[in-house]
């Protein structure tokens, strides 16, 4: 373990602290096609919330700086004492990879985020301390430790956390510009018990709440700051329904105060619907859309996975009555249930497409570590030993033997599914579904008429017209069959469509043997036109192939023909659009009269570069001007 000197309180110098964001891998909720191809100037969704949390947990004299490698690249040597990674566990490859890469560099490396307090024994040889559970009370003693010069190895939360301790996040040390919507959270904690669920593991079934005072504060800043749509992060706002109504007249106040600036949205449970006051409240406070664990319309299903909440009502009518108070809904849906066989495919399919639920996330049941879902499966022998497909339930896979499917029929299934939910016919038949009840939306845009023109110029000219005729005609159906008032509304559905199938399209891999023979296809056409090259030695091309994956791997040693930045890189962006195979580009030797060139290939590549993996050495990083943050790069070579 890495040894800190003694900081005492009397020394000049304060302790310096990066806290780091790890970069996701790209998912359905990335929304990376509307991010890059349609929203401006925006480089993901949301900042992390818990890092500013963090950051407003330290010592006033601590100087404190925040990277999300979302929106900016790490940096290589920072000057800090301490250097904080936290991480999802979609993130924790990448959280690893950082922690290792700033240790063996001689920097104190601390581990939290939500998957260090499920699973802290994952960290015991990746940090130096971890951190486990709510931050509130345990993060100060981390900060007094430090400063004694005696940080212990782990930090891990037992006790109750009052939600009105939680202090003011320093937003001050984020990039806000750069995000689509700003985070907020009110309460921790979920009265239900959702077998799959690990909230309820991390925060218990007792929701705990700030006070809105505390919310308004933060509004205040963020005011200041000129952001306009918060994100309350709440896995359930009503969990306490008293105080979520304490809450929403809160927010009614403020916004008829302040002209009602923001637009929010939240999490909620579906017992919403039934709740005539809370409508009220949540379109008065300005609450555009909801999302909402609707997950099966078969009762059994929910009843066996002890989603209560949502059985003994008509979930259809329920959706409908929330589109009546002119609040959108997302929702999450689950297919895997032991109930469930491959009929229910169909069922979730058309419960969707009645429904009009635009931003459909359904993934396939995830048996998440710690979980009472976990332990029943483990319990039962039914685990399986990946554990890959325990980390994002938006992949076309899971972790477990599912009772009454066979697993490669189910994955075949789920991905059907989305090729279907994905067509232009079913993006339009579901705003069609959703207009003839969302007829008064809740939503504003907060544009100004020029911002508003180049989002609808760019949503035409790169969403729509690239689909042709078909596609026209659908959008056209779409906005003709509803008032002018809802067009804002029905382009914000089609750029969410048009991103999920560009999601789709890129890493379901539909057609693995049409895959593997492009990629051969590129391989040959690098190894034909660049044969001198192989032959010096100066640059190496192959193909790796496993069940799971097609990767094209490509060495560089020393100087290569200038084309092959241009001619490679266009058969290689090509190959990235059309497939959803990985690349990986090393440069182990590379003139630097050449730079230029490596700059516009990795200009090409950058729209793929969640599959594309970097190993540069430093000296070559520190010499290109292009931002790196949206490749894998590979920080260690050992």
């Amino acid at each position: 373990m890495a040894k800190l000197p003694t900081l005492p309180r009397t020394q000049a110098k304060p302790v310096r602290l990066l806290l780091i964001n790890p970069r996701f891998p790209e998912s359905f909720w990335s929304f990376q096609w509307a991010v890059e191809k349609v929203l401006s100037g925006k480089r993901t969704l949301n900042p992390p919330l818990g890092l500013a949390t963090l950051a407003a947990l330290c010592p006033d004299d601590w100087r404190v700086q925040i990277v999300d490698e979302n929106v900016e690249p790490v940096p290589l040597e920072p000057e800090a004492d301490i250097v904080g990674v936290c991480g999802m566990a979609v993130q924790f490859r990448r959280q690893r990879e950082l922690l290792h890469y700033y240790r063996k560099r001689g920097y104190y490396a601390v581990a939290g985020g939500s998957y260090a307090s499920l699973c802290p024994e994952n960290y015991r040889e990746l940090a130096d301390t971890t951190v486990a559970g709510e931050a509130e009370y345990i993060w100060p003693k981390f900060c007094r430790d430090v400063e004694q010069g005696a940080p212990q190895r782990l930090y891990q939360e037992t006790g109750v956390v009052t939600m009105t301790d939680s202090p003011t996040p320093r937003f001050d040390l984020l990039r806000l510009d750069c995000y689509a919507t700003v985070s907020l959270q009110f309460s921790r904690g979920c009265p239900y018990r959702c077998e799959f669920c690990d909230i309820i593991v991390m925060f218990g079934r007792r929701p705990r709440t700030k006070s809105p005072t505390q919310i308004g504060k933060e509004l205040d800043l963020l005011r200041e700051r000129h952001v306009r749509k918060v994100f309350f992060v709440d896995d359930n706002l009503i969990g306490n329904k008293p105080k979520a109504k304490e809450l929403l007249c809160y927010l009614v106040d403020y916004q008829r105060r302040h002209d009602y600036w923001f637009d929010f949205g939240t999490e909620a449970s579906l017992n919403l619907a039934a709740d005539k006051e809370l409508l009220r409240l949540f379109r008065a406070a300005n609450f555009g859309w909801v999302f909402i664990g609707i997950e099966s319309p078969d009762e059994q299903s929910l009843k066996e996975t002890k989603k209560t909440q949502n059985t003994g009502q008509d979930l259809l009518v329920s959706v409908r009555n929330i589109y009546r108070a002119g609040i959108d809904v997302l929702a999450g849906f689950i297919v895997g249930f032991d109930n469930d066989t491959l009929r229910t495919f169909d069922r979730q399919y058309r419960f969707i497409m009645e429904s009009g639920i635009q931003v459909a996330m359904v993934g396939l049941l995830t048996a998440l570590p710690r979980t009472p879902l976990y332990e029943r499966l483990r319990q039962e022998q039914r685990l399986l030993a990946s554990t890959e497909h325990a980390q994002d339930n938006t992949r076309p896979g899971t972790n477990f033997v599912p009772k009454r499917m066979q697993y490669d029929d189910m994955v075949y299934a789920y991905k059907n599914l989305y090729r279907k939910l994905s067509s232009d016919h079913a993006i339009a038949q579901r705003i069609r579904s959703k207009t003839h009840y969302l007829k008064d939306p809740v939503s504003r845009a907060h544009y100004s008429r020029w911002q508003a023109l180049a989002i609808v110029t760019r949503f035409l000219a790169r969403g729509v017209l690239p689909g042709g005729p078909l596609r026209l005609w659908h959008f056209l159906s779409t906005v003709t069959s509803c008032a002018p008032r809802m067009w804002p509304h029905v382009i914000t559905d089609w750029i969410a469509g048009l991103a999920m199938r560009d999601y789709l399209r890129r890493y379901f891999g539909l057609d693995p043997a049409g895959e593997r023979h492009a990629a051969h296809a590129t391989l040959v056409f690098i190894r034909n036109r660049f044969a001198a090259s192989l032959r010096r030695g100066s640059l190496d091309a192959s193909l790796a192939l496993t069940e799971s994956m097609t990767r094209l791997a490509l060495t560089v040693r020393g100087a290569v023909e200038g084309r092959f930045y241009t001619q490679a890189a266009r058969r290689i962006e090509n190959l990235l659009h059309q497939t959803a195979i990985t690349v990986s580009l090393r440069i182990d030797a590379f003139p630097t009269k050449h730079l230029h060139y490596l700059e516009q290939l990795l200009q090409r590549l950058s729209r793929y570069g969640d599959r594309v993996s970097l190993h540069l050495n430093r000296e070559l990083r520190q010499l290109l001007n292009i931002d790196l943050s949206s490749f894998h790069l590979i920080l260690d070579e050992a």
